[in-house]
């Protein structure tokens, strides 16, 4: 990312204010899309509206498709259809429908209409039919595609003829006389077999494809499983229809890794450190108030007969931050490693219950050190001046820690199965809601605990 100084920004400020275009021009000539895209983020929507006017009709395109939705949205909005239209025309087809979704239904129709380009506006109706989250929805329908009859100089001749109109090229994909999808051609083949009769005698056959209804995280877990650059999108009978490339794949890792942080953070909606103040509040209270509801929770049982026990064993109420703590970190690890797990294919349903036991020789583990060190601690420190309620409160701590951890290991592993089961994002439960969940359960093991070790091997009364 392009850093701007205070100078620069100052004189592209003064070029805008005057209106120079040709100024403008020569100063940003030298600059990458992307990182005119970084100057426009830093620019008013007036200022941003006339940098991008003084741009030729290519350049602003792929200045629009690298711009950040919100900014991009607010600077559409002041255009006409015809303008949109025009700009859409100067982008890649899966670009276009990147942009154009983002927009009301009635816009949506109204700047399709003012596509002149006939074969662009269906490849953007054709796209938009496909589910946003699915190999369909961030395929490109540029591509090259020649049939498996060809011969050499025709394929060339094929090759150089759909070329024109692209920018890079990745693979050839051969096709049938129906269109399915018979192999790929790579372009070192036109060296080293000049002279092939046919395409079908030097492809590579049946390549590896998938289906347009395929989800994006599985697409992605194949380029990564195969380094892949490109992959061919088939249709439910195997006709060519499109095709992937490794820089969608970068931005749907990088969106669904933006989504799960935000989520395991406890914010229900994609916000950025630019949106309004209204907009982050509806993404963050959600979750805090499930974080209440559980403190209410935690005070109901303390105050449920049980602070009548924190009169007998004061020393407990020391220790109430530690278990509702521990279990909520235990929690948090053990589904993080599960929503990893499942993100990158290395745990699949199958394969749960092995996950499950192993996550439990864990926890014993862990459980043992982490209540071996608590007791120690207790057995130096007494948290009372009374032996025998030293001893009860030292013992109902250990195995209240001892437990929580056992539970909150298999419960934070367990939810996001379940999660994934129900075709629901498991990245939910390495939030709140665990954390929440392991400070409830965890407050009644230690009363319940506290309670029966009083009454069976003290003279306590409570």
């Amino acid at each position: 990312m392009k850093e701007y100084n205070e100078d620069f920004m100052r004189q592209i400020g003064d070029i805008i204010e005057a209106k120079d275009a040709a100024a403008l021009l020569e100063v940003i000539k030298d600059l990458h899309p992307a990182d005119i895209a970084e100057l426009v983020d830093d620019l008013d929507t007036d200022e941003a509206d006339f940098l991008l006017k003084c741009l030729d009709p290519e350049t602003g395109a792929d200045v629009l498709v690298e711009l950040d939705s919100d900014q991009r949205k607010d600077l559409l909005e002041n255009m006409s259809a015809e303008d949109i239209a025009d700009v859409l025309e100067q982008m890649d087809a899966d670009d276009a429908v990147d942009v154009i979704q983002e927009m009301d239904k009635e816009d949506q129709e109204d700047i399709i209409q003012h596509i002149d380009d006939v074969e662009q506006a269906g490849d953007i109706v054709d796209l938009m039919q496909y589910d946003e989250d699915t190999a369909g929805g961030y395929m490109s329908t540029e591509m090259i595609v020649v049939n498996e009859n060809m011969s050499m100089p025709d394929c060339i001749k094929a090759m150089r003829e759909q070329a024109e109109d692209m920018d890079e090229i990745h693979n050839i994909f051969v096709v049938d006389d129906d269109n399915r999808l018979r192999g790929i051609f790579p372009l070192k083949t036109t060296i080293t077999h000049p002279s092939a009769s046919k395409i079908k005698h030097v492809m590579e056959p049946d390549p590896l494809a998938v289906k347009t209804d395929t989800p994006i995280e599985d697409v992605a877990l194949d380029f990564e499983k195969y380094d892949l650059v490109s992959m061919p999108v088939i249709d439910s009978i195997g006709r060519l229809v499109g095709c992937i490339t490794v820089d969608d794949i970068i931005d749907q890792v990088r969106e669904s890794g933006e989504r799960d942080y935000q989520l395991a953070s406890g914010i229900s909606a994609d916000v950025e450190t630019d949106d309004g103040v209204i907009t982050q509040v509806k993404a963050r209270i959600p979750w805090l108030f499930i974080g209440l509801v559980g403190g209410i929770a935690n005070a109901m049982i303390l105050d449920g007969g049980d602070s009548a026990l924190l009169q007998v064993l004061p020393g407990m109420a020391l220790f109430i931050p530690l278990i509702g703590g521990t279990g909520g970190n235990v929690g948090t690890q053990s589904s993080a490693i599960v929503v990893q797990g499942l993100a990158n294919g290395s745990l699949t349903l199958a394969h749960a219950g092995k996950h499950l036991l192993k996550e439990f020789g864990v926890a014993i583990l862990n459980a043992l050190t982490i209540s071996a060190l608590l007791f120690a601690y207790a057995w130096c420190f007494p948290p009372d001046d009374n032996p025998e309620k030293a001893y009860v409160t030292s013992m109902a701590v250990t195995i209240s820690l001892f437990s929580v951890i056992i539970f909150a290991s298999l419960f934070g592993s367990l939810v996001p199965i379940v999660l994934e089961k129900l075709k629901l994002d498991p990245a939910v439960a390495t939030g709140p809601f665990v954390t929440v969940t392991n400070d409830i359960v965890g407050m009644i093991i230690y009363m319940t605990v506290s309670t029966w070790l009083i009454h069976t091997f003290t003279t306590l009364v409570i």
